[in-house]
């Protein structure tokens, strides 16, 4: 048997709120296959983001494992967590964050300098990124200058910065119209069917959810289908 690229077993997330306990995942249990385009669904507050920060690493567990390429990353090291996000995860957030000084082919090469890439290869690499999504002539072009559907594929190209395993999409097209919406779910389709991308979606949008080969619902912080 194939093991997951992704693996989260009996996952708890307890918050305190002062002498309040307030659980955010409740032994939540999930592995994603490599390659697989997954949707994770649910309400606000029903512990979907937490469950996407548990797997992005921004977070760590209560209790529980999660597992990535069978490693368990609740014991790496800060340090370890940071290098395993800029080496193995591409995030895409509902709200751009593209920073307004820098053009899109900027925004989009700014990861690959963390990781030691060279100006040519920076400027190569993230010029093929923006030509693959459609954006080559726009590559020079300031975020103020940018529709919102254009912002958020640079945001996805930044995303795709330092080729990463996983793909990490919370809300991508929560700022978008129906139609942009569905242009930027058109490209997360094709990297995972074209470039075999693992994604997985944070939604609450069934609609959006459909473009996922599976989809997960969540409920107070528990699977529930």
């Amino acid at each position: 048997m194939t093991r997951p690229l992704i693996s989260l077993k009996n996952v708890w997330k307890i918050y305190k709120m002062g002498e309040v306990e307030v659980p955010a995942l409740r032994g939540f249990t999930l592995d994603v296959k490599k390659g697989e385009f997954l949707a994770i669904m649910g309400a606000s507050g029903s512990g979907k983001s937490t469950a996407m920060n548990m797997i992005g690493a921004l977070d760590i567990p209560t209790k529980g494992t999660v597992k990535i390429e069978g490693k368990d990353i609740t014991k790496f090291t800060e340090s370890q967590l940071a290098t395993y996000r800029g080496q193995k995860i591409g995030f895409i957030f509902q709200v751009f964050n593209l920073i307004p000084s820098l053009t899109a082919l900027q925004n989009v090469t700014l990861p690959m300098i963390f990781q030691g890439k060279s100006k040519s290869e920076q400027i190569k690499e993230g010029t093929e990124i923006l030509e693959s999504i459609g954006l080559k002539e726009r590559m020079n072009f300031y975020p103020s200058k940018l529709s919102g559907g254009e912002r958020q594929r640079v945001a996805i190209a930044r995303a795709l910065a330092n080729d990463p395993d996983i793909v990490l999409a919370d809300e991508p097209t929560g700022n978008l119209d129906s139609k942009t919406g569905a242009l930027v779910m058109d490209v997360l389709a094709d990297l995972n069917k074209k470039e075999k991308k693992t994604i997985v979606l944070i939604t609450h949008d069934r609609n959006v959810a459909k473009y996922a080969e599976r989809m997960v619902n969540l409920k107070d912080g528990m699977v529930v289908h």
